[in-house]
């Protein structure tokens, strides 16, 4: 019998900047009796990971531009969380019905550029990490550090979906892992070859995650256990479609 159990953390702080998530993460697992194992997939909100690391920025400080101020009034937003989305953009793809679509630096497409105020304190917002595979790496040497376990961790995030309702959590860093499984060349058991089966294995661990943290729960943890992946050095960068790939570019 094939089994994953999904285990969510609920005794970890309140995350304030410069707390080292690994060692907070081991911590956790010891009060709950979580036991962390080789192999295990340690899936962590961006939200927290972006608090540790200073991504929050406070509204009263933002000076909105002029463009800002009456894009934002068309789209009834509020033009300081609309400069940060600006901010934060390689490019708008689209804005329209009082929702920005943007291209972030880090190459993810997704509402407001990742710009949220949802779980932070009143008046200010959650950037995304700057580089959230290297937010994945450090947490996941922490946890190697402190409890001498070779896991991998993803990092995750809310995005919407072209053509169906409704949001799930994805990953925007991993560490440990190839974000993808590759099953290329391979027959299925009618004997038919595989030709582009790639599965987004870290993004279906990271929808499978929010199933135990929930948006309400104040959960930002999750451990999985028993999950197949593929060992090694990686980026969720892979995830992205190339541009020249894309048919809806």
């Amino acid at each position: 019998m094939k089994e994953i159990r999904i285990i969510g953390l609920t005794s970890l702080p309140e995350i304030q900047p410069g707390c080292r998530l690994g060692e907070a993460i081991v911590d956790a697992c010891v009060r709950e009796n979580v036991k962390l194992e080789d192999g295990d997939v340690v899936v962590v909100t961006h939200k927290i990971v972006s608090k540790a690391e200073g991504r929050m920025v406070r509204l009263d400080d933002v000076q909105p531009s002029q463009f800002a101020r009456r894009v934002a009034r068309h789209l009834r937003k509020d033009p300081r969380i609309l400069q940060l989305v600006l901010d934060e953009s390689r490019r708008i793809v689209r804005m329209a019905r009082g929702i920005v679509i943007a291209e972030t630096r880090h190459g993810f497409i997704c509402a407001n550029a990742g710009v949220d105020q949802s779980n932070s304190r009143a008046g200010y917002a959650v950037l995304l990490p700057v580089d959230p595979d290297r937010s994945a790496r450090r947490i996941r040497d922490e946890i190697r550090r402190r409890a001498n376990v070779d896991v991998a961790v993803i990092i995750s995030d809310t995005f919407g979906r072209p053509w169906r309702v409704g949001q799930v959590d994805v990953a925007i860093g991993v560490a440990g892992m190839e974000p993808l499984l590759d099953y290329r060349g391979m027959k299925d058991p009618s004997g038919y070859e595989l030709r582009i089966t790639t599965p987004a294995v870290a993004d279906e661990a990271a929808s499978a995650a929010e199933l135990v943290m929930g948006k309400l729960d104040r959960i930002p943890v999750a451990i999985i256990k028993g999950m197949r992946y593929t060992r090694g050095e990686s980026s969720a960068r892979k995830l992205i479609r190339r541009a020249s790939q894309d048919l809806f570019r």
